[in-house]
């Protein structure tokens, strides 16, 4: 890939790792304005998946108070639930039921292995947070850092060099989390999103993330 790939890769993962996160104004006012979608069919078209059609765009008569409002009660069924969310949004629960087994957050194998990862990269758990660090939108932004890097963006204070990364480079680093972590969930992760979500956002919010993953 070239640079302006990279940098549509970048701005890719940049977008669907704050769709995935639970919403707040700033997702909310995008979605209701409509810049989330023009910004996913620009960035669609950029890495040539325009194929996935066109996103859904701004509510009418809705301002961003009134989508957040509306968001957060479905993110809270899809991904948090009560007991058990429709749709986990963590590898390490994915992988441990293709291994058969019961999936414990933070502890399992897969989990730990991503940890493990983000930090070789130079990341870690924010501070002040307790989430897993396998949890879909932290993983999208671990894609961000790793193109930003590839695109030739400086590294953060305190962050590896290019060469300290695994695989020697941030190209290597990318592939590799995307063959061995990304791709081995993230596909099916967001087919049962579209197949759960009851809203057109998270509905496009998952067609994107499988095209740019798959």
């Amino acid at each position: 890939m070239n640079n302006a790939d990279w940098q549509a890769r970048a701005a890719t993962w940049e977008l669907l790792a704050l769709s995935f996160r639970y919403p707040g104004p700033e997702l909310a006012g995008a979605v209701a304005s409509g810049e989330w979608a023009e910004a996913a069919e620009e960035l669609a078209a950029a890495l040539g998946l325009e194929a996935l059609g066109g996103f859904e765009g701004g509510q009418p008569g809705y301002s961003g108070s009134d989508l957040l409002h509306a968001l957060r009660p479905e993110a809270t069924r899809l991904f948090v639930g009560a007991p058990e969310p429709a749709v986990s949004p963590y590898e390490g629960v994915w992988r441990a039921a293709d291994d058969g087994v019961q999936a414990l957050l933070f502890v399992n194998p897969h989990s730990m292995e991503v940890e493990r990862f983000m930090r070789a990269c130079g990341l870690g758990r924010p501070e002040g947070t307790n989430e897993p660090l396998d949890h879909v939108a932290t993983e999208c932004e671990l894609m961000e850092h790793l193109t930003l890097r590839a695109a030739g963006a400086e590294p953060p204070e305190g962050a590896p060099a290019g060469a300290d990364l695994p695989g020697g480079s941030p190209e290597a680093a990318y592939g590799a989390f995307l063959e061995g972590h990304a791709r081995a969930w993230m596909p099916r992760f967001a087919e049962r999103v579209a197949a759960e979500t009851r809203t057109p956002f998270y509905r496009s919010a998952a067609a994107l993330l499988g095209a740019v993953v798959g």
